[in-house]
């Protein structure tokens, strides 16, 4: 975890981002306990009903779940379902995004494929 960018969105928006990052990255595994909304808060150094906010958000979608009395889990399945999600988000801002942008320019699909092949090196 690191420090919020203010980045015009809601807070409560990069809280819930922060999260699934972690459980892609497997930093939170499933069926693992994630920190309090509390200790969200005094990392952030936000509002505890904003994190409490972004926690809930994920607990809406299936992320994460809520063990009474012990605290906020990562859901089964969570990573796959977020994944998904984010590959769809992929494919919706930078593939159309690049698609209109190469037929505007006359790029042909074999080209852009080239161009992204050359690309696939890139570190």
């Amino acid at each position: 975890m690191g420090p919020i960018m203010d980045d015009g969105r809601p807070i409560f928006i990069q809280i819930a981002e922060k999260i699934e990052d972690d459980i892609i990255g497997e930093g939170m595994p499933e069926e693992t306990q994630v920190p309090s909304t509390n200790q969200f808060a005094s990392f952030y150094q936000i509002n505890p009903a904003t994190a409490a906010k972004g926690v809930n958000l994920l607990v809406d979608q299936g992320i994460l779940y809520k063990k009474r009395g012990i605290g906020m889990f990562v859901a089964s399945g969570a990573r796959e379902k977020l994944v998904e999600k984010r590959k769809e988000q992929f494919y919706e801002q930078y593939v159309i995004t690049m698609i209109h942008e190469a037929k505007k320019l006359g790029i042909t699909t074999d080209q852009l494929t080239d161009m992204v092949r050359r690309g696939d090196g890139l570190k």
